[in-house]
């Protein structure tokens, strides 16, 4: 059995906290856990982080594969972005850049007048 230390979302809509858990690899995101380390909340001020060092070290000593978010965390790396949603008119604009034409040399306008008739005309 695989197992990864990650963060487990917890709180309410626009209030993100998370919890550190130790899971099996193939369980949800949310779901099922072994060991709860501790639990991390961005919308502190100043933003509040708690984990059971001992703990940590126990499960990453037994092989637990260990996320790059939860890594940052415990080096004090980690730097929370939240999600900042588009207005539908930029989200449009941003995902569609607009065709780039390439310029192509112009002809003179003396060769365009003096070209040939099509036979179908002279008739």
């Amino acid at each position: 059995m695989s197992v990864t230390i990650r963060l487990a979302q917890i709180g309410k809509t626009n209030s993100p906290a998370f919890k550190v858990v130790v899971s099996n690899t193939r369980d949800k995101r949310n779901g099922k856990f072994l060991d709860i380390l501790g639990h991390y909340n961005p919308s502190n001020n100043p933003v509040l982080l708690e984990i059971d060092k001992k703990k940590y070290e126990e499960w990453k000593g037994k092989g637990a594969m260990v996320t790059s978010a939860v890594e940052q965390l415990v080096e004090g790396k980690y730097e929370f972005t939240p999600y900042t949603r588009q207005n539908e008119g930029e989200a449009a604009t941003a995902a569609t850049p607009a065709p780039t034409v390439p310029s192509a040399p112009e002809e003179p306008a003396s060769e365009t007048a003096s070209s040939p008739e099509p036979e179908s005309a002279k008739e």
